[in-house]
C-alpha cells in the first residue's frame, strides 16, 4: 500500500529546489541524486565502522568486513564527513568527482554509474557547497540505514524530479500509486520478477516494500530488468544500491527489443510501464521475430510489441501486469485487432483495469493496467478461463495537487478485492459491481468485436435518485441566486466608494 512521507522530505526538496536557481532541472537532478547517493553509501560505511572500531576483535579498515554485509567500501577521502569540511571550499567540485571516482574503483557493480562532473565550470561552487550542508542532516537517534531514511528522500526526489520535468519525467519514474496497484495486485512473494524497461526501478523497490510488509523472505525474489536511456540506468543503478537490493539490470543500458541482456529468462511476475505509442521502435528490422507469436506488431507503434515481448518472458505459470496507452484496449489499426483477438482466444488476458487520467507525470490522457497470464486455471481455486475480469476505475482517486491524481489505499484495497476474489484466492465470494467490475465471459468478449473496454461491460454505477420535487427545487435555487443578486450589489457599491475614495468615479 502507499507510504506516508517522512514529514520532512517536502521541505527538504523545497530547500534543495530554491539552492538550484536557474539551473535546468534534468541536469540538477543529476546533482542532487548523486550526492544522495553519496550521503548514503558514506552513512551506511561509518555506522558499520563504528560498530567495527568497538569490537577489539574486527578490523575497521577491512574490506571484506563490509562487503559482507552488503555495504559499499568507502575511502576516506570520499566519506561524507570528509565532504562536508570541504563543502566550502572553491576545489569542492573536483573533490566530490575524485570521491565518485574513488567508489566506483573499489566498488566494481558501481563502475560507470556515479556522475563526475561536480567541477565544471557552470556549476555554482556555492551553491553545491550550500546543498551538502542541506543534506548534512542526522534524524534521530538510530542510524539512518536500518530507518530507511536516505532511501525514502531519493525516492521523493525522484517523484518531485519526474514532475517537475513533466512529459520527460515519464521516461524514469512511474507514479507510487500505479506501482503499489501492480504489486498489491500481482503479490510477489517468491520468484522471479521482470521488468523489460525499468526505469529508475520503482517496481523493484515496491515489490521488496511488499515482502518486508508481509513478512517474507527477500532472498525468495530474484530482480531482472533492462533500461534504455543511459542516465536512467544510471539511476536505477544507484536507487536500487540505497535499497540494498541485489538486481539484474545488465552490465550497461540497452534496447529491450533490439538487444534483449535477459533471453533465456522466464519470469513469475513481471510489472512494466512501458513508454507509450512509441513509433519509431525499429520494428522493420525485427520482421519475423520469434516474439511475435501472436501477429506481427506495427512498425509504427511499440505497444503490442511490448505485450508480446512480456508474454514471451513468462513462466509457465507467471503473471504479467503491465501500463499501456488506452487506445490499445481497442485499436485495430495495422494488425493490432486481430494481435488482441489471438491474446484472448489463447486465454492470455486476464484482467483489464481501466485508471483515471492525470496519474502520469508524462502525459495527462487516461491509461490501463493489463494482466495477462500463461496458466489462469491454476493461479486461484477457480478456474478463470473463459472468462475475463473487466474493473473501471476512472472515478477513484483523489487530486494529491493541482495537476496530479492518486489513490488511497482504500482505492487500491478496492481494485484489489475484486481481482483477488475473481482469481480465488481469497476466501471471499466474488460479485459483479455495477459500474465497477464485470466478469464477462468470452462470448461476450468476442459479440464486442475483442474490444477490451471495461466501460462496454461493467455498465453504468447506480445513479442516486433526485426526490426533491420540481416546485421546491426552483425555490431552493430562486432563492440561492437572489441571495448571490444581493450580494454582487452590496460589493459593487463597495468598489464604487472605493474608488470614489481615490479620485476615481464612474
Amino acid at each position: 500500500m502507499a507510504t506516508a512521507n517522512l514529514g520532512f522530505e517536502e521541505k527538504l526538496w523545497s530547500m534543495a529546489d530554491k539552492l538550484r536557481g536557474s539551473m535546468d532541472s534534468g541536469e540538477y537532478k543529476n546533482v542532487v541524486l548523486g550526492l544522495l547517493f553519496l550521503k548514503y553509501v558514506s552513512d551506511s560505511f561509518e555506522e558499520k565502522h563504528a560498530e567495527l572500531e568497538a569490537d577489539e576483535w574486527s578490523d575497521s579498515e577491512d574490506a571484506d568486513e563490509y562487503l559482507a554485509e552488503n555495504i559499499f567500501w568507502v575511502p576516506k577521502e570520499a566519506r561524507w564527513s570528509y565532504i562536508k569540511d570541504n563543502a566550502k571550499k572553491p576545489d569542492i567540485g573536483q573533490l566530490i568527482d575524485k570521491a565518485m571516482i574513488a567508489i566506483e574503483k573499489e566498488n566494481p557493480s558501481l563502475q560507470g554509474v556515479l556522475p563526475k562532473d561536480y567541477a565544471r565550470q557552470a556549476l555554482d561552487k556555492v551553491r553545491l557547497g550550500e546543498t551538502i550542508d542541506l543534506f548534512s542532516f542526522k534524524v534521530g537517534d538510530e542510524d539512518s540505514r536500518s530507518k530507511d531514511i536516505l532511501g525514502r528522500v531519493y525516492e521523493y526526489f525522484l517523484s518531485k524530479f519526474a514532475s517537475a520535468e513533466g512529459k520527460n519525467g515519464g521516461e524514469f519514474y512511474t507514479p507510487s500509486s500505479v506501482v503499489s496497484l501492480l504489486v498489491e495486485m500481482l503479490e510477489p512473494y517468491k520468484g522471479r520478477i521482470y521488468d523489460p524497461c525499468c526505469g529508475s526501478g520503482g517496481m523493484f523497490v515496491q515489490s521488496e516494500k511488499f515482502v518486508e510488509e508481509h513478512q517474507g523472505k527477500l532472498g525468495d525474489i530474484a530482480v531482472y530488468g533492462q533500461e534504455s536511456n543511459p542516465t536512467t540506468w544510471k539511476l536505477c543503478k544507484m536507487n536500487l544500491a540505497i535499497r540494498g537490493i541485489d538486481s539484474n539490470i545488465g552490465t550497461h543500458n540497452a534496447d529491450t527489443f533490439h538487444s534483449d541482456l535477459h533471453k533465456g529468462l522466464k519470469a513469475d511476475f513481471i510489472m512494466a510501464n512501458p513508454p507509450f505509442n512509441i513509433k519509431d521502435w525499429g520494428g522493420d528490422k525485427l520482421s519475423g521475430d520469434v516474439r511475435w507469436q501472436y501477429g506481427t506488431p506495427p512498425t509504427s507503434n511499440a505497444n503490442y510489441a511490448w505485450i508480446q515481448h512480456m508474454v514471451s518472458k513468462l513462466a509457465p505459470a507467471g503473471t504479467a501486469g503491465f501500463v499501456l496507452a488506452n487506445g490499445s484496449m481497442s485499436s485495430n489499426t495495422s494488425g493490432e485487432g486481430e494481435i488482441r483477438k489471438n491474446l484472448i482466444e489463447n486465454e492470455l488476458v486476464e484482467c483489464i483495469v481501466t485508471l483515471p487520467g492525470q496519474f502520469f507525470y508524462s502525459t495527462q490522457i487516461p491509461v490501463c493496467i493489463w494482466f495477462v497470464s500463461k496458466n489462469k486455471s491454476k493461479t486461484g481455486k477457480r478456474s478463470r478461463n473463459g472468462e475475463i475480469l473487466f474493473i473501471d476505475a476512472r472515478k477513484l482517486g483523489f487530486m494529491a495537487d493541482r495537476t496530479h491524481k492518486e489513490f488511497a489505499d482504500a482505492d487500491i484495497e478496492k481494485i484489489t478485492k475484486a481481482f483477488h476474489t475473481w482469481r480465488g484466492t481469497s476466501d471471499e465470494t466474488y460479485e459483479d459491481i455495477q459500474g465497477f467490475c464485470k466478469a464477462a465471459s468470452l462470448e461476450e468478449v468476442r459479440n464486442n468485436d475483442y474490444i477490451l473496454t471495461p466501460g462496454r461491460y461493467v455498465g453504468l454505477g447506480e445513479v442516486e435518485k433526485d426526490i426533491e420535487p420540481l416546485e421546491e427545487r426552483m425555490i431552493r435555487l430562486t432563492t440561492e441566486l437572489s441571495e448571490q443578486f444581493s450580494k454582487s450589489k452590496e460589493l459593487e457599491e463597495q468598489i464604487r466608494q472605493v474608488l470614489g475614495g481615490i479620485g476615481y468615479e464612474f
